[in-house]
C-alpha cells in the first residue's frame, strides 16, 4: 500500500512538473513570437519614414533645382534676383538642411555623407554668382555626380531593407 501511495505521489509529480514545462515553453514562445512581431512592424515603420524622408528630400532637392535654373536662364542674372526668388530659395534651403539631418538621423553615415553632398551642391548651384557659372560650367555639370551618387545610394539602401 506504501508503495501505491509513493507511486501515486510520484506521478502526481511528474504530470505537474510536465504541465509547467509546456506552459512555460508556451510562454516563452509566445513572448518570442510577440517579439519578433513588433521589431517587423517596427523596422515596417523605419522603412516608412526613410521612404517618406527620401521622397521629401528629393522633392526640396528638385525644388532648388528648379530655383537656381530659373535664375541661372534670366536674360539679367541680377534683375532675377528678386526678393521673392531670394525668399523662395532661403525656404527651399532651409528644408533642404533640415530634411539633411534628418537622413543623418535615420540613415547610416555612408547615406548621409551623399545626401550632405548633394545639398551641398543644391546649395552651390543655388547662390552661385555669374562668374562662378562662367568658370565652372553648367549646373547640372555640377549636379550630376552627388544626385546619381545618392540616387543609386537610396536605391540600393530601399532594396536592402525590402529584401
Amino acid at each position: 500500500m506504501e508503495m501505491q501511495v509513493w507511486a501515486s505521489l510520484l506521478g502526481v509529480l511528474l504530470g505537474g512538473l510536465m504541465s509547467y514545462l509546456a506552459q512555460l515553453t508556451t510562454v516563452r514562445l509566445t513572448a518570442r513570437n510577440e517579439e519578433k512581431r513588433q521589431a517587423a512592424q517596427r523596422a515596417e515603420a523605419r522603412r516608412s519614414e526613410q521612404l517618406e524622408l527620401l521622397r521629401e528630400f528629393i522633392t526640396i532637392t528638385q525644388e532648388g533645382i528648379r530655383i537656381a535654373e530659373e535664375r541661372d536662364q534670366a536674360p539679367d542674372w541680377n534683375a532675377a534676383g528678386t526678393p521673392e526668388w531670394f525668399a523662395r530659395a532661403r525656404s527651399v534651403i532651409d528644408r533642404l538642411w533640415v530634411a539633411e539631418r534628418m537622413i543623418q538621423v535615420l540613415f547610416r553615415p555612408q547615406m548621409y555623407q551623399l545626401a550632405r553632398a548633394y545639398a551641398t551642391a543644391v546649395d552651390h548651384v543655388l547662390w552661385r554668382l555669374p562668374d562662378q557659372s562662367a568658370a565652372e560650367g553648367s549646373m547640372w555639370d555640377h549636379l550630376r555626380g552627388p544626385q546619381h551618387a545618392f540616387l543609386e545610394a537610396a536605391r540600393t539602401e530601399v532594396g536592402s531593407q525590402h529584401a
